[in-house]
């Protein structure tokens, strides 16, 4: 399992936090979501490391904005691989 955050600008309330999680549930592969309101900071743990365009269309797709074009992945193989990998 890969675990990805990003950050997410817009999210106000928790219609937002449904919102922005329902359409990230919908990209394949995603397991869970886990949205903190507060930081703007999304979780997404999924089977393989996401299309950064699929998640940006998907924060869109629910009126919000993904602020940069990386996130910071952690677990299992995938913790330092490509450019959006914590070093």
């Amino acid at each position: 399992m890969v675990q990805s955050v990003y950050d997410v600008k817009g999210m106000t309330c928790n219609h937002c936090v449904q919102a922005a999680g329902s359409e990230l549930n919908g990209l394949s592969g995603v397991k869970e979501v886990q949205v903190d309101l507060p930081s703007g900071k999304v979780t997404v743990t999924s089977e393989q490391p996401l299309d950064p365009a699929a998640v940006a269309a998907a924060v869109d797709e629910a009126g919000y904005e993904l602020v940069g074009d990386e996130s910071r992945r952690t677990g299992g193989r995938n913790c330092c691989a490509g450019p959006s990998a914590i070093r």
